[in-house]
This record gives C-alpha cells, sequence and structure tokens, in this order.
C-alpha cells in the first residue's frame, strides 16, 4: 500500500500550525520534525486523528485555496463548536456554522494560515478528509478526474456519487457530492454548485511514497501526460492539482548520518525533474552520474 500524505505549503509557520492543530483535534500527534537552517525545522509530520500531514515552510512562494479543503467529522456539538472557536480565530468564515438541509450543523472557514475546513457534525465516524472542488477552468472533471486517479493506484474505488437533479442549484448531472478511495485512503470531490473560480495551486499537494522506481515511473508518465512537470518530484496533473511523486530511497538517503554523503544527495535531487534512485545513490556514494530531468 502507498501511503498519499497531504502536503501543506507554509509561509514559515509549519510549527506553529503543527501547534493549534494538534491542539484542535482528538487522537493527534507530531510525528516527527525534518531539520532545517539554523537549527529552525523545515518541515512538521502530524497525525491529525487518523491523518498524515506534512507541514513544509517553503516561504511565500505557494499559497493554499479553497479548492481543497478538509472535511471533519464531528460527533458531538461540543466537539464542532470547540474546533469552530479554535480555527476561526484569525480566519474567514465561507458558511456560517449553522442547520443545513445536508446537515444539523455544518460550517465552513479558511484558518489563520490559509487552510480550509468543512466541519460536519454526524454520526458518521471516519479521518480527515481531503475534499477536492472542481470549479472555474475545471468546473464539471470532478468525475473524470476520480476515474482518472483511481484507475492509477491499487485497492481504489468511488463508492458514492451524487448528482445535482434539475431543482438544485448547480449544473444538471454534474458531482453534488462523491466520495472515492486510493489505495485504500479516501477523498471527497465535488463541481461547484455556484460560480466559483478558485484554482487548485502547490500550496495543497498530495505526496506519494513510492517503493520502487517502476512505481516513480508509472505515476509519473501518468501524471505528467496532459499535466506539467516541476522539479524535485513535483508535478500538476491535467487538472492542476499537484503531486509530489517521492521514492523512499530519497529521505533514507538524505537522512544518512554522513552528512557529506547526505548533502550530495540533496544536491543530485535539487537538478531533477523526476526522481531517479540510482542517480541518487550514485551521488550519495560521490559518483558523477547523469542526473535524470
Amino acid at each position: 500500500m502507498k501511503k498519499i500524505q497531504t502536503f501543506l505549503w507554509f509561509n514559515d509557520q509549519a510549527v506553529k500550525a503543527s501547534e493549534l492543530y494538534t491542539s484542535v483535534f482528538k487522537n493527534s500527534k507530531v510525528i516527527s520534525k525534518m531539520p532545517g537552517p539554523g537549527g529552525q525545522p523545515m518541515g512538521v509530520t502530524v497525525e491529525l486523528d487518523g491523518r498524515e500531514f506534512i507541514l513544509f515552510n517553503g516561504g511565500p512562494m505557494y499559497r493554499p485555496t479553497p479548492a481543497i479543503s478538509f472535511t471533519v467529522l464531528c460527533d458531538s456539538e461540543k466537539e464542532i463548536d470547540g474546533i469552530w472557536k479554535n480555527l476561526s480565530e484569525g480566519g474567514k468564515v465561507f458558511m456560517e456554522l449553522n442547520k443545513y438541509p445536508w446537515a444539523e450543523k455544518y460550517g465552513w472557514i479558511e484558518d489563520q494560515f490559509g487552510i480550509s475546513w468543512q466541519l460536519t457534525l454526524s454520526d458518521m465516524k471516519g479521518p480527515i478528509t481531503p475534499s477536492f472542488l472542481f470549479c472555474g477552468s475545471q468546473q464539471g472533471k470532478a468525475e473524470e478526474a476520480m476515474n482518472f486517479y483511481t484507475s492509477l493506484f491499487q485497492n481504489s474505488e468511488i463508492p458514492l456519487i451524487a448528482r445535482y437533479q434539475e431543482a438544485e442549484p448547480g449544473p444538471t448531472g454534474q458531482i453534488k457530492f462523491s466520495s472515492f478511495t486510493l489505495d485504500g485512503q479516501k477523498f471527497i470531490a465535488m463541481d461547484s454548485g455556484a460560480p466559483m473560480d478558485v484554482a487548485f495551486t502547490p500550496g495543497i499537494s498530495l505526496f506519494v511514497d513510492c517503493t520502487t522506481q517502476e512505481e516513480v515511473d508509472t505515476l509519473w508518465n501518468s501524471f505528467t501526460k496532459d499535466g506539467r512537470e516541476s522539479r524535485c518530484g513535483w508535478l500538476e496533473d491535467k487538472f492542476g492539482v499537484s503531486w509530489q511523486i517521492i521514492p523512499k530511497a530519497l529521505m533514507k538517503l538524505m537522512s544518512d548520518k554522513d552528512r557529506a554523503k547526505a548533502g550530495r544527495v540533496m544536491e543530485a535531487m535539487l537538478k531533477m525533474n523526476k526522481i531517479i534512485i540510482a542517480d541518487l545513490e550514485a551521488a550519495a556514494e560521490g559518483i558523477t552520474a547523469a542526473v535524470g530531468v
């Protein structure tokens, strides 16, 4: 099973965000910290009520948008009210916490770091779930995207699709709500029910942990067809969603106690688009290799 982690880009606020999130969500903890310049963490990996997130201090280059938000199922009024209170401080409200046709209590908020959360009072249980909103130039593409993503990962399915009906706001026949799984991990997708133009950005990406070069090659080639390559294992697919296709070997080599060896690996990785494991291993041993691009 591939681990698909949610990667959040921060402007030097990853530690502060990790402290807020682990204090707000139940069953949460800091898993690890990635050392950075000057002794300050470059990244923090956390588990928030059953879902792993990588919080990364990348600077002001990218910002998250509500095109990807995170659905949280709350089992009591006390829980939903507490989360709302903590996340609303310094944030922005998209939909007030209130009763709606689909929930006794629901609210959609952007926190002080620009991360969007959809809170629902529900009898159902489940982990925090990334939710994709297809709108603007991507309006109407939720179903195509789900079919594409589930074709790339084993143990994947689309168990639920609800469509806009003629009497409802939203484009008739498009996806009002759906859930899908990628290698056993749950996601949500929908087409916007009202005119919006919110783009996917690298501010939120999906980090795919691969075991072999074959896995890297297959996913990379599939995602970049009609998409766009970037550096260091990053890419944007044809819908504009950002992914990182990363072999386990990269993290292992970069964590080597021999910091000179780890530094050579880092230098080699920075020259790559798609990550080439053999070139990383060669760099670790000080061997000049034709770096993959």
